[in-house]
This record gives structure tokens, sequence and C-alpha cells, in this order.
């Protein structure tokens, strides 16, 4: 199995009111996508931070294999969730994968 995390900085000209509607987006757009990806076994998106946090929201999910990884990255569901509701918000991304 494979660990997929994100953690996402949200672009600063956004306030605080707008980072909590982005953030809902987020987190219903991507945990929309349970059970609609094939080796897509668990996905969460954590919004509620520590003020130690460098980041605004996280990412963790996990997959059958690093092949079911790469097909959720290309599969139509996920890219317009990342199109709309992620990547137009987003000023820094960083990820890590790992084998489980």
């Amino acid at each position: 199995m494979v660990r997929h995390v994100i953690v996402w900085t949200l672009k600063d000209e956004f306030g605080e009111d707008d980072k909590k509607k982005i953030k809902e987006g987020i987190k219903g757009g991507l945990e929309g996508l349970q059970g609609k990806i094939p080796g897509l076994i668990e996905i969460k998106v954590n919004t509620d931070k520590l003020a130690s946090s460098s980041g605004d929201a996280m990412l963790d999910s996990l997959f059958e294999s690093e092949e079911a990884l790469k097909n959720y990255s290309s599969n139509p569901l996920h890219v317009e969730v990342a199109t709309t509701k992620v990547r137009p918000f987003v000023k820094v991304r960083s990820s890590f994968d790992y084998e489980v």
C-alpha cells in the first residue's frame, strides 16, 4: 500500500473567511472521491490545524499500490476537483508518498 500526503498553503491574497470556504471546498471535493476511484482505500483532508503548523490544509490518503496512486492522479474525477477546488487557491504544495 502507498500513503500519499500533501500539505497546501493557500495564497496570501485570501482572508480568513475566504480561506475557510476554500478549505471546505477542498475537503468536500477530495473526500467526495471516496469509493469512486479504483485503488483509493481512504482519503481525508485535515483543515483544523494547530498554531505551530506552516500549512493550511493536509491531505492524507491511502492507495492499494503506487500504480493506483498514478491512476488517481490522472482520473477525471480527481482532475476536476484539483482544477476547480485546489490549484487556483494554492501558493505552495508539498507532497510525500511512501509505502506502508
